[in-house]
């Protein structure tokens, strides 16, 4: 019996993602949308593409929730899209009324499935998603760090001219301005990238990554990124599918790790089938602490909001 996966939004990161998953042949997929028809039109637009591709994987398309009933992860994309100009925290009370619908929603019908949340601001929507849901923490993971760290990647690539393969990178706290690339754990075959690039080349590698989703909306202006958000988030899909056992940076619930408790932040985590199996805590400079801390509390701020 194959594995069951539901997405919930049928905009571009979902509609994508729930492509990457047929192609990869990962599980069958619910999506869910409250436009009528879109859902519907979507899902039997890629169930023909199977026979050419090869994958068999069943794909449903809803207006509601009844047919996500047992599934094993619940991804959440819905809500509404980054505009010029928009910060993520510009969408917070909008998305916050749709992400806590659906998690309710599809919490109830999937107990003990692994959610995974992707809307926009991530790490309060995940929050949120938590607290509707009733999940524990291990089995609600915002989706950001994993994205963020591969546009740090494709961004040393492209710098050093060398292969995406060979170059690794962590971003932790929070998915927007505040996040934290960290150069010192970002390497190319191992070597960090503090001996490789000088420090002003290394700054605005920085800076482009902190601002590589408006980068996008600025270059688009009628949408926002999907191809990378949605190939971030079948990573992590996999990871729990498959069991992978995974160290990713993911948004995380964290109580006491980091010197955090009762916030969500990017972090390495373990992730298997049972979600988060392991918060990773690595070692961070006095700087590297403090912009952590201050990423954090501006996650705070935006979950105060739905205490």
């Amino acid at each position: 019996m194959r594995k069951k996966v539901t997405v919930v939004g049928a905009g571009n990161v979902g509609a994508t993602l729930v492509q990457r998953i047929a192609e990869t042949r990962l599980a069958d997929v619910v999506m869910v949308d409250v436009m009528e028809g879109v859902p519907q039109g979507k899902a039997l637009d890629l169930m023909e593409a199977g026979p050419v591709l090869g994958y068999d994987s069943r794909i449903t398309g809803m207006n509601d929730y009844d047919a996500t009933t047992g599934s094993d992860i619940i991804v959440i994309t819905a809500g509404l899209a980054r505009k010029p100009g928009m910060s993520r925290d510009d969408l917070l009370a909008a998305n916050g009324d749709i992400v806590k619908k659906v998690a309710a929603e599809t919490g109830k019908r999937s107990p003990k499935a692994v959610m995974i949340v992707v809307t926009n601001p991530m790490d309060v929507m995940a929050f949120v998603a938590m607290k509707a849901a009733g999940f524990p923490r291990e089995r609600v993971i915002g989706m950001g760090g994993v994205l963020d760290s591969a546009r740090f990647r494709t961004f040393i690539a492209l710098e050093l001219g060398v292969s995406v393969e060979n170059t690794h990178a962590f971003v932790l706290g929070g998915h927007g301005d505040t996040m934290v690339p960290l150069p010192r754990y970002s390497t190319v075959a191992g070597i960090p990238i503090t001996e490789l690039m000088k420090k002003e080349t290394i700054d605005k590698l920085v800076d482009r990554t902190r601002n590589g989703g408006a980068e996008i909306v600025a270059l688009l202006k009628t949408g926002s990124a999907y191809y990378a958000p949605s190939a971030a988030t079948l990573q992590m899909v996999e990871a729990v599918l498959q069991d992978r056992k995974m160290i990713l940076p993911c948004s995380a619930y964290l109580e006491g790790e980091y010197g955090v408790k009762g916030a969500f932040a990017g972090v390495p985590v373990k992730l298997g089938a049972k979600g988060i199996e392991q918060v990773v805590e690595i070692k961070l400079s006095a700087d590297e602490n403090a912009a952590f801390m201050k990423s954090v509390e501006a996650v705070r701020s935006g979950c105060a909001k739905f205490m």
